[in-house]
């Protein structure tokens, strides 16, 4: 068992303080661990409903009060996206004044791709995104395992390669072939995992869809419709540019990810880290994965990438109290800056650019820019300028 003491201390704080708090992320990312970790140790009583059962699937269609209104203590709703009219019959409960119940949510798709879902419950709701696992909840020196296997607790925690090769071809085939279809989706699971696989060929690329549709022989309403579906679930992470009048041409079509890396070399056939370090995409899967172990430490929110139709890029800008930070994420042992590092850091205005990168060194580069270490991306703390003299080191928490 992996602690995830952050994700944990998050439920039980929002908990405190709202009627209803979901709990969003891919299928088998941990929720229903969590959830259940949190019930053992609330105070009163708790029962789950899980969506995924036929029976209690129907008790809520048929009567839904009984199982909400009656609950007490920790009710917590597991696979809710498979009964959206459960956030209809929660509206006038979270307002009741003898309420005795407070809800957690489980669910594996944005509300976006779940019909029937509106605003009822503004203000009503908090949210917490559950990732895939981090580095601190892996281990530093667990930084390539992590890195080939993914974040899904089971597949890390696999007993040998072999195992792993097996529980993603279970989980691909079963999140084609069940899941997607439980959302309402007709699009045929063949035609989706064909598009997926395609994509992890795409994956840290400007979103094409003309050329994914002339691979594919289909239309780009039907690629976009994929992607959305793809990113809607989880699985995909789509990365919206920057705009803002330079007096340059920018990119403004968004890049697209696959977001868990052990997901990107199932797809792409690889069977282990060696085979990685010869692979093409190696760059590009190391992009990936330390854009997601970056967001998951700095949060999603005002999340960009920045790029010139002349080349200068920038693969992720955060937006962080009014002050703007560039990172770039370089698989080097050395990473160097390069003339769109020095464009970037200016056209942007940047308080300070972080190169990522695999090795075990924090350095300056040059004048606000740092070579950093992924393992320690979570000691960032951005919140002000790093002083003038450290190398950027005043824009971090001390390390443990």
């Amino acid at each position: 068992m992996i602690e995830r003491s952050s994700l944990l201390a998050a439920i039980r704080v929002r908990l405190a303080e709202s009627p209803v708090v979901a709990l969003l992320g891919a299928r088998q990312v941990g929720k229903t661990t969590l959830a259940q970790q949190v019930a053992a140790a609330w105070a009163g009583p708790a029962v789950v409903l899980d969506l995924e059962r036929a029976d209690v699937r129907e008790a809520m269609r048929v009567t839904p009060e009984k199982l909400l209104g009656e609950g007490k203590g920790l009710v917590i709703v597991d696979e809710v996206q498979r009964a959206p009219e459960v956030f209809e019959r929660l509206r006038p409960l979270c307002d009741a004044p003898g309420r005795e119940a407070v809800f957690l949510l489980l669910g594996s798709a944005s509300w976006d791709l779940i019909r029937g879902v509106s605003e009822s419950l503004a203000g009503r709701i908090q949210l917490v995104d559950v990732p895939g696992l981090s580095l601190p909840e892996s281990g530093g020196a667990e930084q390539d395992r992590l890195w080939f296997r993914g974040g899904f607790p089971r597949a890390y925690l696999a007993a040998s390669g072999a195992a792993w090769e097996r529980w993603m071809e279970g989980f691909t085939r079963t999140f084609l072939e069940r899941d997607i279809p439980g959302l309402g989706s007709r699009v045929a699971p063949d035609a989706l995992g064909r598009f997926w696989r395609m994509l992890a060929h795409f994956h840290g690329q400007t979103w094409n869809a003309a050329e994914l549709a002339r691979s594919m022989d289909v239309s780009v309403t039907a690629v976009n419709h994929y992607r959305d579906l793809l990113a809607g679930t989880y699985m995909v992470r789509v990365l919206p540019p920057w705009f803002e009048n330079l007096g340059k041409r920018l990119v403004k079509s968004p890049k697209v990810y696959l977001r868990d890396s052990g997901i990107l070399h199932h797809l792409l056939g690889l069977g282990g880290m060696l085979e990685l370090q010869t692979h093409p995409r190696l760059g590009a899967s190391w992009e990936g994965f330390a854009l997601e172990q970056t967001l998951i430490a700095q949060g999603e929110r005002e999340a960009y990438f920045y790029g010139t139709q002349r080349g200068a890029e920038l693969d992720l800008l955060l937006l962080r109290r009014g002050l703007r930070w560039g990172f770039e994420f370089k698989c080097s042992e050395a990473p160097r800056t390069t003339r769109s590092m020095q464009v970037a850091l200016e056209d942007l205005r940047l308080e300070h650019l972080w190169v990522i990168y695999p090795g075990a060194l924090r350095y300056a580069l040059a004048e606000r820019i740092t070579a950093l270490p992924l393992r320690e991306i979570h000691t960032l703390e951005l919140t002000r300028p790093p002083a003038a003299g450290t190398g950027g080191l005043a824009g971090a928490r001390p390390e443990a």
